[in-house]
């Protein structure tokens, strides 16, 4: 008869970790598909092939999941793009970052909707006065970028940056409408080549 072992401090190690993994990568889906208020905490583990019990084990419940998903999100958001990329360069690296990770980009649109709470609301007001901080600065340095040569001189730079916004999450938020305008699947390469085309020519300097 095979003897059994129990598994090591490495391995048990390992095991949590790729679960805690699962559990987040499934919140993301069911988040995304539903917003927070829609989520329940059945369809996550559902989705995630685990035992309920263990959300609160490792997050403290749905709200503990939302918090961690917003702080990666936040380490995302400082990568998506290179120092030193142009304007052009700087729309591709944000088509690539929403078009990779729909679900994501559907929790983003939730939270801008107003459906992804904080657990503490003083902290939710100093969020949101740190991402108007942020767009204030997207603004200023897109006005630089016209001021430099790479956005056309007849925009309003804020306008520019809108437009980029929306065209680049329009695949995940109007789906059928870039299938029914532009043909194809909106996650397609083809698609997303198009938009980044179409968005360079639309806003930048020939």
């Amino acid at each position: 008869m095979p003897s059994s072992r129990e598994p090591g401090p490495d391995e048990r190690g390992r095991s949590a970790e790729g679960t805690r993994e699962r559990i987040l990568a499934a919140a993301v889906a069911e988040f995304g598909a539903k917003g927070y208020s829609g989520a329940r905490t059945a369809g996550i583990a559902a989705r995630a092939g685990v035992n309920q019990q263990l959300i609160s084990y490792y997050f403290g419940g749905k709200q503990g999941l939302l918090d961690e998903l917003r702080r990666r999100w936040q380490e995302l958001q400082a990568e998506i793009v290179p120092p030193g990329a142009s304007f052009a360069e700087s729309l591709g690296a944000h088509l690539d970052a929403t078009l990779d990770r729909p679900d994501w980009a559907r929790l983003v649109v939730w939270q801008a909707l107003g459906d992804c709470p904080f657990a503490d609301a003083g902290e939710g007001e100093r969020q949101a006065g740190r991402q108007r901080e942020a767009m204030a600065a997207a603004v200023a340095k897109a006005r630089r970028r016209q001021e430099d040569g790479e956005i056309r001189a007849g925009l309003d730079p804020a306008f520019a940056l809108l437009a980029a916004y929306a065209i680049i999450f329009a695949p995940v938020t109007m789906p059928q409408f870039v299938r029914d305008i532009l043909g194809g699947d909106p996650l397609s390469p083809e698609t997303r080549q198009v938009l980044h085309t179409q968005l360079v020519e639309l806003l930048t300097v020939d």
